[in-house]
């Protein structure tokens, strides 16, 4: 079954992230929002920290150290099913949706 890991930055405005997996997206967010964090917004002893976890490939721990110090939320759902022509097929949709709850009699 496919799916895709997401994650939504509640930054203004708000940025969304989708990967593969959530390893994946792990590095995604220690690449394209961690590592693109100005030098200047974080205190020296904090960004020796968030440095040294990207340098060690500890990416999770980058994306939750930048969480906490830039005070910004950031959602990640490790799994969402990615629908496709054969889980829906046209020929038969409309068939099968005669059998949901909305066509049962109360």
């Amino acid at each position: 079954m496919p799916g895709v890991a997401y994650a939504v930055v509640r930054s203004e405005p708000p940025q969304v992230f989708l990967a593969t997996d959530v390893d994946v997206l792990h590095r995604v967010l220690a690449a394209e929002l961690v590592a693109r964090t100005s030098a200047d917004a974080l205190a020296d002893g904090d960004m020796e920290s968030v440095r040294s976890a990207l340098l060690d490939e500890r990416w999770g721990d980058a994306v939750l150290a930048w969480i906490d110090l830039m005070g910004v939320e950031v959602d990640v759902y490790t799994h969402l099913h990615v629908y496709t022509a054969n889980d829906l097929p046209a020929d038969l949709i409309g068939a099968q949706i005669q059998f949901a709850p909305l066509f049962r009699e109360g």
